[in-house]
């Protein structure tokens, strides 16, 4: 892409990045070398996760934000995976529950104290098993409260209802692994990127593929919806080998709209969105850059605004703290945590736009998603879209017209009044406004039962993939027989036992 200096009218051409002084870092953190590309790392506005390099099974550390500094050597983990720790992502609802999930197949939902760990949790709140060989990706739907998405290695993603901890759907439409999701501002569709060169756009709720185009100029590593511009962008390599990005249309997958090359280097590109100020951030693995642009809905499209650039390289990238965690009065648009393996250190990465002003800038604070949910899990697998409801009502209140009260909705035709809609429920910036969340999340109570989706048994009889899955198996068939063996023996000397006590009796009882 040729980077020409540009003297386009933008409030955000002068966004700068901002490091953390060493006192808000976290150091000491033994960060995972692990070499799954993704963050390994995920935050909110009250802790920071982090997956660690540990021994006999997967863990992370979790950490207030407000605690930062060097971490003791003996601090507190989430260690009850068996398996490598690759992804963690903290629920946009309750910011106690953070989801996990694991190279032993498990998706597991944990509940933080307020404060932080004071020893190592073991134990979940929910264990999730339905995938038959590990899972690599795990997303929270953007407005519903209790539905979360896993992708694994099976190539299947599972829909679950944490309300009742069973999966309820499975997208079975990918040939290989895959590689990311990103679902658009209400949630209604999801874009997966496969390893099968693939592009799609899913309706979650059928699993009904409505867009795919088959990549072969640009192979796609990741995507991500650009809030409700109708677009989509892609992270990948072009055919020359060169990092590229590409822009699509979400309606018509057939052509990219702009495809720019960046560099020649080969880390991957991870890309973030921010629907309030519509600006793109592209952040490198294995490299200190992050390059930011303005997305527009005319040509250019694109717009080149500036570059953070960092000697030091990063593993990866915790990306969005949640915009009521950003420090509003310095006017902080978005936040980065950047680990650095090497040292053992998280970087926190402000981007500020200057402003003389020490008032509210309401301009670069949009009304934006809140921690309220739209919709709980049964209304959203039942079809309900409260903002479509809400939408119609609204509109027939301004003509005059008295709604009834609000039928199940299932995705009805919306179009003279489409442009009202806003599924996420929003909240105000201003004074650091926090709207108190009466919610209270609650774990089902699950039986062993078998788990059928789509007419099948997703634990029944699940053959291990891999070497490690069956010395997995192996080590625990071994314990198992371990332990039956110890058992038999002491119910043999039990019956030994009972049997001398008989001849006893039998010998004491003719001489009464």
């Amino acid at each position: 892409m040729s980077w020409r200096p540009t003297y386009r009218g933008s409030k955000f051409r002068n966004v700068y990045g901002k490091v953390a002084n060493r006192e808000q870092s976290f150091e000491g953190i033994p960060i995972t070398k692990n070499v799954h590309d993704n963050h390994f790392c995920a935050v909110n506005s009250k802790f920071v996760a982090v997956v660690t390099e540990s021994a006999g099974g997967g863990s992370f550390i979790v950490i207030p934000v407000s605690q930062s500094g060097r971490l003791d050597s003996h601090y507190p983990k989430v260690c009850g995976h068996q398996g490598n720790v690759l992804d963690i992502k903290w629920n946009p609802f309750f910011e106690n529950i953070i989801a996990s999930c694991s190279e032993d197949t498990s998706v597991r939902v944990w509940e933080i104290p307020d404060g932080g760990l004071r020893r190592n949790m073991t134990e979940a709140v929910l264990e999730l098993y339905g995938h038959s060989r590990r899972v690599g990706l795990i997303e929270w739907h953007p407005t519903s409260s209790g539905i979360l998405f896993s992708a694994g290695y099976d190539y299947k993603i599972l829909i679950w209802n944490l309300e009742i901890g069973e999966p309820v759907k499975m997208i079975d439409c990918h040939t290989d692994v895959i590689l990311s999701m990103s679902f658009n501002t209400d949630g209604g569709l999801l874009a997966t990127s496969c390893k099968d060169k693939k592009l799609r756009i899913i309706e979650p709720r059928s699993g009904a593929v409505l867009q795919q185009a088959s990549c072969k100029n640009h192979r796609v590593n990741r995507v991500v919806f650009l809030g409700n511009m109708k677009r989509l962008l892609t992270t990948g390599v072009s055919r020359w080998n060169t990092r590229e990005i590409a822009l699509w249309d979400q309606e018509d997958l057939s052509m990219p709209i702009v495809e720019e090359d960046i560099d020649g280097l080969s880390g991957l590109l991870f890309p973030f969105y921010d629907a309030d100020t519509h600006m793109l951030y592209l952040a490198g693995k294995g490299d200190g850059n992050i390059r930011y642009f303005e997305v527009t809905t005319e040509k250019p499209y694109l717009q080149y605004l500036m570059e953070f650039r960092s000697p030091t390289p990063q593993k990866g990238l915790a990306g969005v703290m949640p915009k009521h965690g950003l420090d509003v009065g310095a006017c902080e648009v978005f936040r980065f945590y950047k680990l650095i393996t090497m040292k053992g250190l998280i970087e926190p990465i402000s981007m500020i736009v200057p402003r003389r002003s020490d008032t509210y800038q309401e301009d670069i604070y949009p009304m934006t998603a809140g921690t309220e949910p739209a919709l709980s899990a049964s209304e959203w697998l039942s079809g309900i879209n409260r903002a479509l409801w809400s939408a119609f009502a609204r509109c027939h209140g301004a003509y005059g017209l008295a709604p009834t009260a609000a039928p199940a909705l299932k995705t009805p035709r919306v179009s003279a009044f489409a442009f009202v809609l806003t599924d996420p429920v929003l909240m105000s910036l201003k004074d650091t406004y926090r709207r108190p969340n009466q919610l209270v999340f609650k774990a089902p109570v699950k039986e062993k039962k078998s788990v059928v989706v789509n007419g099948i048994d997703l634990l029944e009889n699940v053959p291990p993939r891999t070497e490690n899955e069956l010395l997995r198996v192996f080590f625990r068939q071994q314990d198992e027989l371990r332990r039956l063996k110890e058992e038999l023996t002491s119910k043999d000397v039990r019956i030994r036992q009972l049997e001398l006590e008989l001849n006893n009796l039998k010998n004491v009882s003719p001489n009464h």
